[in-house]
């Protein structure tokens, strides 16, 4: 009996069209892979904006150099400053600097009619992103006026409240589309798979007669989906990344969105999505055949 059932399996799954559902569970997960890379390089533009969100702290007048400096220093240290290459982005802005800075701008020194410098030293931080959302900012705000030497803290608030609602708007649509894309895929994937299976649903009735048992009739065909959903994961990897590092090369710009170790992840994602989905079509297909009966198949 076992081989009867091997000859059949040997005669019958040659024709498995190995090739068609390939290369469409490829192209269903490319599609996938380019808009997770589109999700990712619209997050990492969202972080960059959200990094050049600044606070300006005006400071007390008449403070001493130690002042200053211990004044930076417990400045540098809150957990909302924002870090490049290991350094606190917080610069110091004296008020010679800034009435030299009004004067390039506006092309007037107020300095010939006042007579002195009303301005006042400042540090100019930048706020981590994770801190940038508008009820952070106005905390922030307050806990860094509560600290000894400072004046008083400025920043753009109509502005930022403009930026946070245009990011989360534009968040939320692209995280709808991407919900009805990968739907549409899933069910692309599995009437492939089903309709591939569909040509094989005598081999299951022949090997039922000779009374192969229901592990045993599908066990080739969930090893094989399995196979073809990883092989599938596996070239859409390949295309994604090769298309990315094209578009690196070719937009310079693109650079500064680049994000390797979420570029990583989604290639390892679009494997497993693509194991786990041929895997479960194919098992919902073999058993719904070995339960139809025989005029049922026809």
């Amino acid at each position: 009996m076992a081989r009867n059932i091997k000859h059949i399996k040997k005669k019958k799954l040659g024709n498995y069209p190995h090739l068609m559902v390939v290369f469409s569970i490829s192209l269903a997960l490319f599609v996938i892979g380019l808009f997770g890379m589109l999700l990712i390089h619209a997050g990492s533009l969202s972080d960059k904006v959200k990094e050049s969100i600044e606070m300006q702290v005006y400071l007390d007048r008449n403070l001493t150099e130690v002042q200053l400096d211990r004044l930076q220093k417990s400045i540098a240290a809150k957990e909302y400053v924002a870090f490049k290459n290991d350094t606190a982005q917080v610069r110091f802005i004296s008020k010679e600097e800034g009435a030299k800075a009004f004067l390039d701008d506006t092309g007037e020194d107020f300095m010939e009619f006042l007579g002195e410098n009303p301005l006042r030293d400042a540090y100019v931080m930048k706020i981590d992103a994770d801190h940038s959302s508008s009820p952070e900012l106005k905390s922030i705000k307050l806990d860094l006026e509560e600290m000894d030497g400072v004046h008083e803290v400025q920043y753009v608030e109509s502005l930022i409240e403009s930026i946070n609602s245009n990011i989360q708007k534009i968040s939320m649509i692209l995280l709808g589309f991407a919900a009805i894309l990968i739907l549409v895929v899933i069910i692309l994937i599995n009437n492939t798979v089903k309709l591939a299976l569909y040509s094989q649903r005598f081999l299951i009735r022949s090997m039922q007669l000779v009374g192969a048992t229901s592990f045993f009739i599908q066990r080739p065909f969930l090893n094989r989906a399995a196979w073809q959903g990883m092989m599938s994961g596996l070239i859409a990897s390949v295309l994604i990344f090769a298309l990315t590092q094209y578009a690196y090369h070719e937009v310079s710009e693109l650079q500064l969105l680049r994000n390797d170790e979420q570029t990583y992840i989604l290639m390892g994602a679009l494997i497993v999505i693509g194991l786990i989905i041929g895997f479960l079509s194919s098992y919902r297909a073999v058993r719904k055949y070995l339960r139809m009966s025989l005029d049922e198949l026809y």
